[in-house]
């Protein structure tokens, strides 16, 4: 697996079925990029590729992975099949890559076996990001620094919120009502 720029050894596995899932997989590790979590990003097929996915998957956990995201599309299979592979979080992202919009996606991910489980996100780019920041939560629970990366960025998203409140508020001459 190639190591990404982020600090650190890898500590999340950014795994997706195709490089057509890059422009939506790309969230997440920009994501985990802000944070300076470590991440490696691979293509590799559950259903084209399993002995590459067993490969992948074994390597990542025995090199200090701590959490996989997953996306893949149409009848996706790999989040379940990585979740086979290894007690380490999975989180499931539904890729919209058919005519189902990424219905056909949710549903394979979110439909996994009791004890075989998947944390599926949305659909899409806002699952990507949301897997990020779930992962970074997951590893912050055992990282002083991080969880106070993490509750900085949440008081900032507050504050972008107030601020946008305040420009709306302005733009109707200064009342809401």
């Amino acid at each position: 697996m190639a190591a990404s720029k982020a600090a650190g050894a890898p500590r999340v596995a950014v795994l997706m079925g195709s490089d057509s899932d890059l422009p939506v997989m790309k969230g997440a590790v920009e994501v985990l990029r802000r944070f300076d979590v470590g991440v490696d990003l691979e293509v590799t097929s559950a259903h084209r590729s399993p002995d590459r996915t067993r490969e992948v998957v074994r390597e990542a956990a025995a090199r200090g992975v701590q959490v996989f995201i997953v996306g893949a599309g149409g009848a996706a299979h790999l989040a379940g099949t990585v979740a086979a592979l290894t007690p380490l979080p999975v989180l499931g992202v539904p890729i919209p890559s058919t005519p189902l919009g990424g219905l056909d996606s949710l549903l394979s991910t979110v439909q996994m076996p009791a004890g075989i489980p998947v944390g599926t996100l949305a659909i899409g780019e806002a699952g990507s990001r949301n897997a990020g920041l779930l992962a970074v939560g997951i590893l912050a629970l055992a990282d002083e620094a991080l969880a106070g990366r993490l509750a900085t960025y949440r008081k900032e998203m507050a504050a972008g919120v107030e601020e946008r409140s305040r420009r709306a508020k302005e733009s109707l001459g200064g009342g809401g009502s």
